[in-house]
Order: C-alpha cells, then structure tokens, then sequence
C-alpha cells in the first residue's frame, strides 16, 4: 500500500491579488515612462524604480522591456490599466454594432485619429530595436502579425454589410486597411506636417472611395 501524500497546490488570494497588483504597478510606470520619454529613453531599470520594484519582478511580472512595449501598446489602444484584447476594446466594439460600411469606416478612422499617433513612435522603436535584438524582432512581428489578423476580421465584418465592392477580396480589403493605419504610414504623413485630424479625415475619405460600392 503507498502511503505517499501528495502535496496540495494551493494559491492564497492574498498572494495572488499581491501579485495583480504588482504587475499593475510595472505596467503603469513603463506606461508613464515609455510614453513620455520612448522607447530608447527608457530603461527597465528606471521602470522598476518607478514602480518601487525590483528588476527581476518585472521580468517576472509582465516581461522584458520588448514585452513591456506590447503591453503598453494594448493598454493605450484598450485605454485601460491593463492590456486588452482586441475583441473587447470600447472602440471594436462599437464598430461591431455599427450597421453600415461607411459608419464602421468613420468608426474606426475617428478612433485612430488618438490611437495610431501615441502607438506608432513606440512600434517604431520596437521595430529599429528589432535589428538588433531577436527578441525585440519577434515581437514586433507578432504585433504586425496580430493586426494583420484583425484586419481579416475587419474586412468580414464589413463585407457582411453589403456595402464592399464585390471585384475585392477580403485579403485585399484587409491588405489596405493594415497598410494605411500602420505605423510606417502615419510617421510618414506626421514629418510631412500632417495632424491627426487630417490623418483620420484623409483615412475615412481613402477607405470610402478605395473599399465600399458607390451608390
């Protein structure tokens, strides 16, 4: 007879809600510190000060500084304190409800007038990083990677209302959005001395005569 107990797992909530609030603590400082000073400007170790953490906790807490970068990226575009995935974001949602292709297209334009001019000096940096560091390289990929996926799930979307010209793919509709809201595209207009509101108008006005079927 084997008489070996095995040990329980067991996760105290006191532990567990310590160990939340820690990772919003980092996630809040690099944030702060990487919105306000870049990417290049902002060390991991002047996060963990900032959050009155070790080093090491924020490795363990949330990552290193390219996976610090995504996280706060997901926060700005889900406007919370922590990262939100891109399904339950305020602005996906309420192009989702929207009936018409010209009202998700304004929808979603209106939304990238603030989102794509705080994301993009970061996806940037991440990018030039990239180069140089693997790790850095693999999650700017994954970033690309992931909105090119969504975008897929744009052009569905608008392509169940009807309104999508009928001689383009879904690809093709998607190829275009992720083209012209991406990082590369925005930084290119803004050094021309382009606002975000000129930006977002010049998107709307693009998207409507390039994708959706003229009356």
């Amino acid at each position: 007879m084997n008489d070996t107990v095995k040990p329980r797992r067991y996760t105290s909530p006191v532990r567990a809600e310590r160990a939340a609030r820690t990772r919003r603590q980092v996630l809040a400082a690099a944030r702060d510190l990487l919105s306000d000073n870049g990417y290049d400007a902002t060390t991991v170790a002047q996060i963990a000060a900032r959050a009155r953490v070790s080093v090491d906790t924020v490795y363990s807490s949330v990552g290193r500084k390219p996976e610090l970068v995504v996280a706060v990226i997901d926060m700005v575009l889900g406007s919370s304190n922590e990262p939100i995935p891109a399904a339950e974001r305020d602005y996906v949602r309420a192009i989702r409800a929207a009936t018409t292709g010209r009202q998700k297209l304004e929808l979603y334009a209106e939304s990238l007038r603030t989102l794509v001019p705080r994301t993009a000096p970061l996806l940037e940096a991440l990018r030039r990083a990239g180069e140089a560091d693997p790790e850095a390289a693999r999650a700017w990929s994954m970033v690309m990677d992931r909105r090119a996926a969504n975008m897929m799930l744009m052009a569905a979307d608008l392509r169940a209302t009807g309104d999508l010209r009928a001689d383009l793919t879904d690809r093709e509709v998607a190829d275009i959005i992720w083209s012209t809201n991406s990082p590369d595209y925005w930084l290119l207009l803004h050094s021309r001395g382009w606002t975000a509101k000129r930006y977002a108008e010049l998107l709307d006005d693009l998207w409507y005569r390039l994708l959706l079927e003229r009356e």
